[in-house]
């Protein structure tokens, strides 16, 4: 199968550090595409930032749809908080799964309670909301933010393991977290080094949904084919809300 991993902002070594981590879970007949996003925040810590990824997730798939066509099998958005995926469900017409509902609703199904460790002030409140539209509020123990975001705990993965394991401790004792989600794309290395030191399991998002895209490749969910007039968009993206 071709698996399109798509990387919503536009940060390239996030996306080279994603491809190489989604190469260590993928079968071996899966092919990695990966896509960075052609414009939009290097790393996504805002809610503009986020509004401005769901166009350029929107615009990457569109590129990508412009050179493989048919060839694409499904798709994960690697970009914790899946900005535009709802959308990008609604177009693609291939399995569309995101980091941050896949982790979520892994992690429910395995615990009772758990906690998100992400980086970014502003996720704090936007994964709360987010985990809340995914029906999931009450196994929500919280979100636990660290200063630094997703491309320096990405670039510098050592620096980030103490801040991290200190979120993870307050999330078990303080919060009643059974299971930690390591949140975001920054996160894929860290899951190894905090398991080994806390009690309770320990996941991210990009596992789960390459696993669901794996096992969903080949289906053909319905997409929206209804034309939309569009001026200003890439030729790409307007061919494709064309239908």
């Amino acid at each position: 199968m071709r698996l399109l991993l798509l990387n919503g902002n536009t940060s390239q070594a996030m996306t080279d550090r994603l491809a190489v981590a989604a190469h260590a879970i993928v079968r071996p007949n899966t092919e990695i595409i990966p896509v960075t996003g052609r414009f939009g925040a290097e790393v996504i810590a805002s809610r503009a930032a986020y509004a401005i990824a769901g166009h350029a997730v929107l615009d990457a798939y569109a590129q990508a749809w412009a050179a493989y066509g048919n060839g694409i099998d499904a798709v994960v958005l690697a970009c914790f908080g899946d900005p535009g995926l709802a959308a990008l469900k609604d177009v693609a017409g291939v399995p569309c799964f995101g980091m941050a509902e896949a982790g979520c609703r892994a992690a429910a199904a395995q615990a009772q309670r758990f906690s998100i460790i992400t980086g970014g002030a502003a996720w704090g409140p936007m994964l709360t909301e987010y985990a809340a539209s995914l029906g999931l509020a009450d196994q929500l123990a919280s979100v636990r933010v660290l200063e630094a975001d997703g491309g320096q705990i990405g670039a510098n993965p050592e620096a980030a393991r103490e801040a991290i394991y200190q979120a993870a401790m307050k999330a078990i004792t303080e919060d009643g977290a059974e299971l930690i989600v390591l949140g975001g794309a920054g996160m894929v290395a860290q899951i190894e080094p905090l398991a080994a030191r806390v009690s309770v399991p320990v996941i991210d998002g990009l596992t789960p949904a390459i696993r669901m895209a794996e096992a969903a490749a080949g289906q053909k969910p319905p997409a929206w084919r209804g034309p939309i007039a569009a001026t200003g968009l890439s030729p790409e993206l307007t061919s494709l809300l064309k239908g």
